[in-house]
C-alpha cells in the first residue's frame, strides 16, 4: 500500500518538466479512517476542493499558456493525491504541448480520476480492484481551468459565521483532544455557523506546518464555544493530512455533540502553488463555493 513515507514528500526531487501522469501519488484514505472508527458506509457527504495557481503548459506552436485550476475530489474515492506529487504532475506540463485548453482539461480529468479511484493496497480483492478501474462505475473528478482573462474575477471571500476567536481562552492541549468537547446542558437546540482562523496541524512527513480556517454548521444542543476553540487549538502540533484532520474533527463533534445536521469545512493556505480545501457534511447539500479567503 502507498504510505506518506514512500512519497515525494521530504525527498530530493527532480522536476521533469515532460507530462508525466505516473508522477501522482495516490494514498488510501481507508487506513487514518480506520483510526477514527470509519469502515463501510461513510456518515459524511463532501468533497476536496484543491486550487492550484501554477499551472503552465505549450500550445501547438510552443507559446507558453497559463490558468488557474479548482478540482473536486469526491470524499467517496478510496484515496487522496499526495499534495507534492500533486505539484509534480502538474510541473511537468510545462514544456508540453497541448491542441487547446480542453485537451489539458480532459488530460487533468482523466490522469486524476485515475489516481483517485486506482487499487493502491495489492492485498485489495479483486473485485474492489475492478470497480475501481471499471469506468462505467467511478465519476470522475472535476476540473475547471480559468484563463488569464477571467482572473480578475476570482474574489476573497472570508468564511461566515460567529467568530470563536473572539473568545479569552486558555488552550493548554496541543495534539487532538476530544474530551474537550461537550454541549451545555438544559438549552434549547441552535442552528449556527461558527468560525475559527486558528486551526493548524504539521505535515506528517516533513513537519511543516499547515495553516486553516475552518467553519462549523450545525444543528442541535448548542456546542460549547469556548470548549470548542480549546478543541480546533488543540491540533497545533497534530500530524495529519488536511483531509484528515477535517474527518477527525466531523467525526468527533458527531460522536461527542450529537447534532442533528453537521458540516466541517476548512481551507488550508497554499503551499506548492497548490491549496486543499476539505468539506464534510452530513445531509446532502451542495458544496460552498471554493473561494480563496485573504490568507490563501
Amino acid at each position: 500500500m502507498n504510505s506518506p513515507q514512500h512519497s515525494p514528500l521530504g525527498q530530493t526531487t527532480v522536476y521533469l518538466d515532460q507530462y508525466d501522469a505516473a508522477l501522482l501519488f495516490p494514498i488510501a484514505r481507508a487506513i487514518k479512517r480506520a483510526e477514527i472508527g470509519l469502515s463501510g458506509a461513510l456518515p459524511f457527504l463532501g468533497a476536496d476542493m484543491w486550487s492550484a495557481f501554477e499551472l503552465s503548459w505549450l500550445n501547438l506552436r510552443g507559446k507558453p499558456q497559463v490558468a488557474l485550476a479548482h478540482f473536486t475530489v469526491p470524499c467517496e474515492t478510496p484515496n487522496i493525491i499526495e499534495s507534492k506529487s500533486f505539484k509534480l504532475y502538474l510541473n511537468s506540463f510545462n514544456n508540453s504541448r497541448f491542441a487547446d485548453v480542453d485537451a489539458v482539461k480532459a488530460r487533468l480529468r482523466a490522469d486524476l480520476s485515475e489516481a483517485v479511484w486506482r487499487a493502491v493496497d495489492k492485498h485489495a480483492s479483486h473485485a474492489a480492484a475492478a470497480s475501481a478501474l471499471d469506468a462505467s462505475a467511478p465519476p470522475s473528478i472535476g476540473v475547471t481551468l480559468l484563463l488569464p482573462e477571467l482572473f480578475d474575477r476570482e474574489p476573497i471571500q472570508e468564511l461566515d459565521g460567529l467568530s470563536l476567536d473572539r473568545l479569552d481562552v486558555e488552550c493548554t492541549h496541543t495534539t487532538p483532544a476530544p474530551q474537550l468537547l461537550r454541549v451545555v446542558p438544559d438549552e434549547a437546540p441552535v442552528s449556527e455557523v461558527l468560525v475559527s482562523n486558528l486551526l493548524k496541524s504539521n505535515c506528517p512527513v516533513t513537519g511543516q506546518p499547515d495553516w486553516a480556517s475552518v467553519q462549523i454548521s450545525y444543528s442541535g444542543a448548542p456546542i460549547d464555544q469556548e470548549r470548542l476553540l480549546q478543541y480546533l487549538v488543540s491540533f497545533r502540533n497534530h500530524n495529519e493530512f488536511h483531509e484528515q484532520c477535517v474527518e477527525r474533527i466531523f467525526m468527533d463533534l458527531w460522536a461527542r455533540c450529537q447534532p442533528t445536521r453537521l458540516a466541517v469545512y476548512a481551507r488550508y493556505t497554499r503551499r506548492g502553488g497548490l491549496d486543499i480545501n476539505p468539506f464534510r457534511t452530513s445531509y446532502a447539500q451542495a458544496l460552498p463555493a471554493n473561494v480563496r479567503m485573504a490568507r490563501q
